[in-house]
């Protein structure tokens, strides 16, 4: 179930450690009678659930504890009676601001800071600039007859525009829908019905990815509709298309809005709406693939993003920094919930500079934007890391400035680790474990850890936050430096997957915690380090894919009898894809055909590197396939 947005994956998953949503519910009733008598748990999610129990610690535990928390001097909790349960200090309020309303107290507060640097488009705007834009766009996207609830994806690479509607759309009450830049037509289109998008806004194209001729291929009345009403029988809900750098058919130009929203009418309207927006709203519906091979719209109101960036932001101690030392450049996807909130959010809750230094990751270039515009917090996945120092005149670039960040995503073994903080001089390097249901960081380490420990763990649980990790075979807590599956509780749980229900109660269960699917330990330090999931999704370079979804792809081509997707071990990007293919009797295809009939269909990141054509599957005794045996195959026949 989890989608894993700032993670450090260490290690796979044992065979047999996991168990099924089916026996959640009674789990959660028993795992607490069995091994916990006395110890009730903290709900971390305010008003939402005043009726959930608090946290009484047995007197057994309070003198140990209290001398742990002495000795450490850090806000954490330890875990207690040798199990794995931990919940994060509660001593600081949750904020209940909306983003609108955090933006204006960051604009009163450093008006004449810099807030958004946009390197490859030269955008440069200071807080009070950008406050007056996103108030204006967000006044325009209510002026063209979007309201408050509706939905609007915003669907390209890296740009103001992406920064520019995430804040409008959320100033304006409408709900921003995250979609993946390297979308094809079907993909845009279940996912434009999931949602019921309303509106959708794209440059014309990036690279090869024509955007516009895409969305024709699913809604051809575009080409012929009046800007602003459009009517498509397949695509029902969308009425509104706005480009961002083109004058298009049928489409309104992003200008256009923005200009229609800079009136005093159209701005008083927005302020008068905006008493009617609660910090409970959803703002973000962010989509992640479901073992089903369904993507599933997991949806984050004001209240999870603005304290996850708020408390993220406290971990890495950005409220120390002088105003030179808050410069972040942000290489990672803003369609991520990294992106988005611990990029664009975070920086806007601290005052904090946001730097993109290219639409797409590119090392060179974040190298480059390092030393020109004095960087002093990087964020990335190890594969970003990596190709970052492996930049051939990367000695030339002046990293002086820098000083820490986040890195995220995939395996981080220790060498890469030191080498980040000595090479890029990120001594205050945290490594953070999140997924997109949980807003998305539960878990980072402190900067003053050891590189060892943000090498062995994914570091400790976030305040207003508890973890538990569960034995599945026994329904139990799971006894510290024991596998079982994790589960969170607190402030940061989604609201639910969109129009999902059911989904929604197989991931959370009845008394809200939320379960991952991945699979974790806990030591006596509270240190989390996760050993595997429960579902095989495949991290490619911090891309999560799922099997699912491309094997349901493949049994749609004609020589296709049966495939297998597994993830197969790669130096560079973590993990590759691999498809196992069993072809119908009496066929044959090449591995360029099967390529070359992903290209246009699914996006280019979930086209595998590998194909291998095979006639039968490892089977258990009951003759289901054995994923991990095939994954071992593969890697043994491909000399990885």
């Amino acid at each position: 179930m989890a989608v894993y947005v700032g993670m450090l994956r260490l290690g796979r998953l044992c065979a047999g450690s996991s168990g099924v949503l089916g026996a959640r519910a009674a789990l959660s009733r028993s795992w607490q009678e069995a091994r916990l008598q006395g110890v009730r748990f903290l709900s971390a999610r305010g008003g939402m659930e005043a009726g959930r129990q608090r946290i009484s610690v047995p007197s057994s535990f309070t003198a140990s504890a209290a001398a742990h928390s002495r000795e450490v001097d850090r806000m954490f909790s330890m875990p207690i009676g040798g199990l794995s349960y931990v919940q994060g200090c509660t001593k600081k309020h949750l904020n209940s601001k909306t983003v609108g309303q955090c933006l204006e107290t960051t604009a009163q507060r450093v008006p004449e800071r810099e807030a958004l640097v946009v390197l490859h488009e030269d955008v440069r705007l200071t807080f009070a600039q950008l406050k007056e834009e996103v108030d204006k766009a967000a006044s325009g996207l209510l002026s063209i007859g979007l309201c408050k609830g509706d939905r609007l994806g915003m669907w390209g690479p890296n740009s103001y525009a992406w920064v520019l509607m995430q804040l409008a759309t959320a100033q304006a009450g409408i709900i921003l829908v995250s979609v993946n830049p390297a979308y094809q037509a079907m993909e845009l289109e279940y996912v434009l019905k999931k949602v019921g998008c309303k509106a959708l806004v794209f440059p014309k194209q990036f690279k090869t990815q024509q955007y516009y001729n895409i969305l024709k291929q699913i809604c051809p009345d575009v080409e012929n509709a009046q800007p602003g009403a459009l009517k498509s029988q397949r695509l029902p809900d969308l009425t509104t298309v706005i480009s961002v750098d083109a004058p298009l058919p049928g489409t309104l130009l992003l200008d256009e809005v923005v200009a229609a929203g800079s009136t005093r009418q159209h701005l008083d309207q927005l302020q008068y709406n905006q008493q009617f927006l609660s910090c409970h709203d959803p703002i973000n519906i962010q989509f992640t693939s479901g073992t089903t091979g369904s993507p599933k719209g997991a949806t984050l109101s004001h209240y999870n993003i603005v304290n996850n960036s708020n408390i993220l932001g406290e971990r890495l101690k950005l409220h120390e920094k002088t105003p030179e030392q808050l410069r972040m450049i942000l290489p990672n996807p803003l369609y991520h919930c990294l992106g988005s909130v611990a990029g664009t959010m975070m920086c806007l809750m601290y005052g904090a500079t946001l730097i993109l230094a290219s639409p797409i990751f590119n090392g060179k270039k974040a190298l480059e934007a390092i030393s020109r515009e004095r960087g002093s917090f990087l964020y990335g996945t190890p594969t970003m890391f990596v190709d970052i120092l492996n930049q051939p005149d990367f000695s030339s670039y002046d990293v002086s400035t820098m000083c820490g960040g986040v890195i995220a995503g995939s395996p981080a073994p220790p060498e890469l680790i030191r080498a980040i903080i000595n090479k890029i001089n990120m001594k205050d390097l945290v490594v953070a474990y999140g997924t997109t249901e949980n807003s998305p960081v539960t878990f980072a380490h402190f900067p003053e850890d050891t590189v060892e420990q943000k090498a062995e763990s994914v570091g400790r649980i976030m305040p207003h936050t508890e973890a538990r990790i569960m034995n599945m075979e026994a329904g139990t807590l799971a006894k510290l430096n024991t596998p079982g599956e994790l589960c969170i509780r607190g402030y940061c749980v989604m609201l639910g997957y969109w129009g999902e229900p059911q989904k929604t109660e197989e991931a959370v269960d009845q008394d809200k915690w939320y379960w991952t699917g991945d699979v974790a330990t806990m030591n006596e330090q509270g240190f989390c380090k996760i050993v595997g999931r429960s579902k095989d999704m495949i991290i490619r370079g911090g891309e999560n894919i799922y099997p699912a979804e491309l094997e349901d792809f493949f049994h749609t081509h004609p020589k296709v009898q049966e495939v297998q997707v597994v993830g197969v071990k790669d130096d560079r990007m973590g993990e590759e894809i691999c498809a196992c293919i069993r072809l119908k009797d009496g066929e044959e295809t090449t591995v360029e055909e099967i390529k070359a009939f992903c290209k246009g269909k699914i996006s280019h990141f979930k086209i595998p590197r590998y194909i291998v054509f095979v006639t039968n599957y490892p089977l258990t005794i009951s003759g289901k396939i054995q994923k991990f045996k095939l994954r071992e195959q593969m890697e043994r026949h491909l000399n990885l």
